[in-house]
């Protein structure tokens, strides 16, 4: 486990947000290093899908550049860090990208019933990614690349 985790593990970690990988990955400069943090709860399009950018854009409109606060709740498998992020005057942007519509609430990962409540209201809503018919979800998304992988 990163050093980063080990001594941030369930407390709150500051840094200043210097790019956004995508709708729900940002990377951080913390105690000198860069961090890559993935947002806790909610996956956003990929940059292929159909908002895709326009996901990465709301992220980097609402951190970039921000000195945030990441309540660390652990590590993905590719060493990234999980949590959630918070914006100077204490919201959190987890809620607020699926709250706009620019990301699912990540059920299979997520338990916390106030995701499912904000997904369920910019769907009624038509906001962001809502006003597609039936969007693909990002995880079916990467499946289905996966397996036209396997193929070639």
């Amino acid at each position: 486990m990163a050093l980063f985790l080990q001594l941030a593990m369930g407390f709150g970690v500051s840094g200043k947000v210097v790019s956004v990988k995508d709708g729900d990955t940002i990377e951080i400069l913390h105690g000198g290093r860069l961090e890559k943090v993935r947002l806790e709860c909610i996956d956003a399009p990929e940059i292929g899908q159909p908002f895709g950018k326009q996901a990465k854009y709301t992220l980097g409109a609402l951190v970039f550049g921000q000195e945030i606060r990441v309540r660390v709740l652990g590590q993905d498998r590719y060493g990234r860090t999980l949590g959630e992020v918070f914006l100077p005057d204490g919201s959190s942007v987890n809620r607020q990208m699926v709250a706009r519509g620019m990301a699912w609430n990540y059920e299979k990962y997520c338990t916390d019933p106030v995701y499912a409540r904000l997904e369920s209201d910019a769907r009624k809503a038509g906001l962001g990614l809502w006003r597609e018919r039936n969007p693909e979800p990002p995880w079916e998304f990467r499946s289905r690349k996966r397996k036209a992988r396997k193929w070639f």
